[in-house]
């Protein structure tokens, strides 16, 4: 029988701003959720222990390349984004391919992903004439504001619903991949190569499988936040702080649980509105500082994440006999 719980929990969030009209939290909900999306296109990689710190360049790419296309070319985001998106999984094979090939792993392959990251936030810096560099890039509003064409929206029920529908679309892949054969070779990739190699896994073509999709994954969340925020800069969206801020969300959530990057979400959302709000511009940076410290402490005491530790504790509290 199916539990209703889930269910009940999804119609409340569907119906959630057609009864609460609140901007500024549905704003913050909003950021969650597309946060999520990306949080989680990292997690898939990483809870298979591919460690990368360079997803703050696929970001990038999604959202710069979105917008670009768009103000240049007036190309609607509809093609646009699937061309970010493709343009990422070519940056994911360029790189991915010499990395698995040759089998560069641990904190090899992190380094090289870091790279990546640093360099994606350079050319944005240095092409300033193109991408507006540090000073950030604004897609050009389309006329009377709101348009399915131009995917630019001014209501915040309009985003929340499209937030959600993406936050559940990456459950949803979470979830397939979780019961897929991928899973099962990734993990004994993850185990011991030669070994899975001598069963006959094709290492290289799994590990560029799944880092193929959660570059594109990840190029899709940067430009959907692009698309919302109408603004976007090297400090949001690129470059090693985002890449740190990722692998912080998906730690601290839970790196093995669905809805850990969920959580973890939440956690850097809520925390980098409540520095802006109670330090404004004094506290610029200090999140990077925070999820630093936060996420050794969280591997040294709480390895498997907020979720990953706390939820054995409820079940075996509800499964003890009263």
């Amino acid at each position: 029988m199916t539990r209703p719980v889930p269910w009940i929990i999804a119609a409340a969030l569907l119906a959630l701003p057609f009864f609460y009209h609140e901007a500024y939290p549905l704003h913050i909900l909003v950021l969650i959720l597309i946060w999520s999306f990306a949080y989680t296109s990292w997690s898939i990689m990483g809870c298979f222990g591919l460690v990368s710190f360079g997803h703050g360049g696929f970001l990038g790419i999604g959202a710069y390349v979105t917008a670009l296309l768009w103000n240049y070319l007036h190309l609607t985001p509809w093609l646009g984004i699937p061309l970010s998106m493709l343009a990422a999984a070519v940056v994911a094979l360029l790189i991915g391919y010499p990395c698995f090939r040759l089998r560069i792993t641990g904190h090899y392959i992190a380094l090289l992903t870091l790279a990546l990251s640093a360099i994606g936030l350079q050319i944005v810096t240095a092409t300033r004439d193109i991408t507006g560099g540090s000073l950030g890039y604004t897609p050009e509003r389309y006329h009377g504001g709101s348009s399915i064409y131009a995917l630019q929206f001014l209501d915040k029920t309009t985003w929340y619903l499209i937030a959600l529908g993406i936050w559940a679309a990456g459950l949803l892949i979470r979830y397939a991949i979780d019961r897929s054969m991928v899973r099962y070779a990734l993990e004994a990739i993850a185990e011991d190569e030669d070994a899975a190699s001598a069963a006959g896994v094709h290492v290289t073509v799994e590990k560029l499988k799944i880092t193929v999709l959660s570059a594109m994954m990840t190029a899709f969340a940067g430009a959907i936040y692009c698309q919302y925020q109408l603004f976007i800069s090297p400090d949001t969206v690129s470059g090693i702080g985002v890449s740190l801020q990722m692998v912080f969300a998906a730690v601290v959530g839970g790196l093995n649980v669905p809805l850990g990057p969920t959580v973890g979400a939440a956690v850097t959302i809520l925390l980098t509105e409540t520095l802006r709000i109670s330090f404004g511009t004094a506290a610029i940076g200090w999140d990077n500082i925070v999820y630093g410290v936060l996420l050794v402490s969280f591997i040294i005491f709480l390895p498997q994440g907020l979720l990953g530790s706390l939820l054995p504790r409820f079940i075996a509290a509800g499964a003890r006999p009263a």
